[in-house]
């Protein structure tokens, strides 16, 4: 009972923090002209979010003893932003559907989209600037460090997709910057707004790239065995795209034979047939994949959950523990 109460406490912690950026996002942007902008602009806003990034920002600064109040402006700066990358990544990735909704360059048009994202990250910094601390040039280096490292990964992450050969530590230094820059950087601002000393940063820092791992490859798992319909995607997506993710990556290196030549198959097509997606995943399972990705999900939760450990004993310590622990077991 004790247990079950402490759950319900920490998921309210985080529902109440989750509640604060979703009120205060569609209110950001109150203009209305010209329309053709600031429809679609508000449309992302509005958008569905697990809001991840903001709530471990909010739980970092209250760590060190700064409210939710305080640190909110860098809270929806790290939320805008990361949706600024998804209307940019949907245009490149040319996805029709985000969270279950057309997706801006459907809905309107690439320029439209593309003008949207720019609005949305200039919306960031100037989210940044309302924040009442005196280390805001420390937080927007750090926001700049993060902006650079994600476009790096966004980068690799495209060159993957010509080249024949990508190793697995490539990929895990692309996911570092991809998707781990911004995670790394909400908890470090998260930090830094509290007044966290420098040794608490490099902790922080540490935090955030053991999460981005963890969180990219069970991202990566769920895409071909998600089981709960919130998914959204199409279960074997990546691989009828021809994506270099873990899973891949990780059968070539462990096959040989007949098992390698038919993965090196889908390099050599840039993609697979969707009737053999279940093939791919028979293979994987023969080959010990999911179980090496579930191991690395859990290995980086444990080393991101001794991070923690090392952070001040408060209340948002252990929401936090109990948020990236249930980020370790999300189904979609």
């Amino acid at each position: 009972m004790a247990v079950a109460l402490m759950e319900v406490s920490h998921a309210e912690h985080v529902k109440r923090f989750a509640a604060l950026v979703n009120k205060a996002l569609p209110d950001l942007v109150d203009q209305k002209e010209p329309v053709e902008l600031y429809e679609p602009t508000r449309y992302v806003l509005e958008g569905e979010g697990k809001r991840f990034r903001p709530v471990l920002l909010l739980l970092a600064a209250e760590c060190y003893g700064a409210d939710s109040e305080k640190a909110l402006p860098a809270a929806l700066a790290v939320e805008v932003f990361h949706n600024f990358t998804l209307v940019h990544d949907d245009i490149m990735d040319h996805a029709s559907e985000r969270r279950r909704r057309p997706t801006v360059h459907v809905k309107w048009d690439e320029s439209t989209a593309i003008l949207c994202g720019d609005l949305l990250m200039a919306l960031s910094y100037d989210l940044l600037a309302r924040l009442k601390t005196d280390r805001l040039a420390e937080i927007l280096h750090v926001y700049y460090e993060m902006v650079a490292q994600l476009c790096e990964g966004q980068a690799l992450d495209k060159s993957f997709e010509t080249r024949d050969s990508v190793t697995l530590n490539e990929y895990l230094d692309m996911i570092d910057r991809k998707t781990g820059a911004l995670l790394r950087a909400s908890l470090e601002m998260g930090g830094l707004i509290g007044n966290a000393p420098d040794a608490a940063r490099d902790t922080l820092r540490t935090l955030g790239v053991h999460l981005g791992r963890a969180f990219q490859i069970q991202d990566d798992l769920l895409d071909l065995t998600a089981e709960d319909e919130r998914w959204g995607k199409v279960v074997g997506g990546d691989l009828v795209e021809g994506k270099k993710t873990f899973l891949l990556l990780s059968a070539l290196e462990r096959a040989s034979g007949p098992d390698r030549e038919w993965f090196q198959m889908i390099i050599a097509n840039r993609g697979l047939s969707a009737s053999l997606v279940g093939e791919a995943r028979e293979r994987m399972v023969r080959l010990g994949v999911l179980e090496q990705a579930r191991e690395a999900v859990v290995y980086h939760t444990e080393e991101a959950i001794r991070c923690i450990d090392d952070l001040p004993s408060v209340p948002a310590r252990e929401t936090l523990r109990w948020l990236v622990r249930r980020m370790q077991e999300r189904l979609h």
